[in-house]
């Protein structure tokens, strides 16, 4: 009988406890005085199935060996393009776009020991065969062994851990979508195994992988794989990889990091010098720096080709808010050749909380030079951006921004590129995460 009044006083507060979501259903009984503190220890040892907000329907085993938890996250956008009229209508027309940008289905837990864990992510949003900017549905899906917090080992699938706004999930950014500049020097995910660990309980992190080199969901053949190493330092105490400080941290927090990444691929395809067909993301994008620099015409085809990226970056955090950013630099060179092509970027982004938990400012100022030994080929972007946290989390999130798009003619491919473009962007989105 006591059992069973502790299920219907579970029932009974079901909705009262949605307005907490915080907290769960035998926190809200406790503090109501539903249930004693036996009851809820009782609760605790004896319940399997839990719901995390933000973290999914979470299952367990009574032997606490195995568990999973399963969710999902929406993002919705809608995005208005005014080109710039130098440039109508052929190479930079208006659009009105409605997309599904992300729609993720997740799973997470471990297996056989707490200390054995496994991720799988996948973006439905990936289906469409008609996108080249990705490679299918599966992102993040590896396995990784804790042997001590400070030495972890991890196989498989997984962003490289290169850029801190990569790293940051897209669902903890502050405008509605990275910079330009992340965009344009990051490697994407890509298969591999990786050393990593938290030390002095996170003041240092860092991260040391190799990766087969050809990006998401491709397996390379060839002995020309790619290395990565991150470090970073976070000298008042661990800062999450989240940008705006919607936890309003009652202490500054500060964190330093550095990256370096290299790959080698081959210039094989044709007269134009394209890359081989697997090749990491951000190289054939139209936003990489490589593409955007149209450096595969300075390359003999069929050399290979050297890439060394590395990054900087640094964060800071108090009372609601936050101010992040980031610097890349990056070389191709070819092995026969050994002709060059260079670039570098930054972006710096800062946030306010005007309401606190509720309402964040932000603006934004992205700076891309996708081939330092080119002329008039800058691209320079400022935002502003504003989100409403619903519930004063990440998880349930509505944001809108304004972005003013300056290129310079070097980047304009058209018989009247001989002027630089203005372009206005304004995008909305809905977030939702379970």
């Amino acid at each position: 009988m006591k059992k069973l009044g502790i299920l219907l006083g579970l029932a009974l507060l079901v909705a009262q406890a949605g307005s907490v979501s915080a907290k769960s259903l035998e926190d809200v009984l406790k503090e109501k005085g539903v249930i004693t503190e036996e009851d809820y220890k009782e609760i605790q040892k004896s319940s399997q199935i839990k719901y995390k907000p933000g973290g999914g329907l979470n299952f367990a085993t009574a032997d606490g060996k195995f568990g999973i938890s399963i969710g999902a996250s929406y993002q919705v956008r809608y995005t208005f393009l005014d080109g710039d009229d130098v440039n109508k209508p052929a190479t930079d027309p208006d659009y009105s776009k409605f997309e599904l940008r992300r729609i993720k289905l997740l799973f997470n837990g471990h297996a056989y020991s707490p200390d054995l864990t496994y991720k799988m992510n996948i973006n439905f949003a990936n289906f469409n065969s008609g996108s080249t900017a990705n490679n299918g549905p599966m992102e993040e899906v590896w396995l990784n062994y804790r042997l001590m917090n400070e030495v972890q080992f991890r196989l498989g699938q997984d962003k490289v851990q290169f850029g801190r706004q990569w790293i940051t999930s897209s669902t903890a950014q502050q405008f509605v979508d990275a910079s330009i500049v992340t965009s344009a020097f990051v490697p994407g995910y890509d298969t591999g195994a990786m050393i990593h660990g938290k030390i002095a309980g996170g003041i240092f992190n860092y991260n040391i992988a190799g990766y087969g080199g050809v990006g998401q969901n491709t397996w390379r053949s060839k002995t020309d794989n790619a290395f990565s190493a991150r470090l970073t330092a976070n000298p008042l105490g661990e800062v999450k990889y989240s940008e705006s400080d919607v936890e309003y941290s009652k202490k500054p927090l500060v964190s330093i990091g550095a990256d370096y990444f290299r790959d080698t691929l081959s210039n094989t395809a044709g007269t134009t010098g394209t890359l081989e067909t697997n090749q990491l993301s951000f190289l054939k994008s139209s936003g990489g720096w490589y593409g955007v620099g149209k450096g595969t015409s300075k390359f003999t085809t069929g050399e290979k080709i050297d890439f060394n990226t590395c990054g900087a970056d640094a964060v800071f955090k108090w009372l609601g808010f936050s101010a992040t950013g980031e610097y890349f630099f990056a070389q191709a060179e070819g092995q026969t050749s050994g002709k060059k092509m260079r670039a570098q970027g930054f972006y710096a982004q800062a946030g306010y909380f005007v309401i606190p938990k509720t309402l964040e400012l932000a603006y934004r100022y992205s700076y891309l030079d996708p081939d330092r030994d080119a002329s008039r080929n800058l691209w320079t972007e400022n935002a502003v951006g504003a989100s409403w946290y619903v519930n004063s989390t990440h998880n349930l999130k509505v944001q809108a921004d304004y972005t003013n798009i300056h290129k310079q003619a070097g980047l304009i491919s058209t018989t009247a590129g001989t002027q630089p473009t203005d372009d206005n962007q304004v995008r909305f989105q809905v977030q939702m995460v379970f």
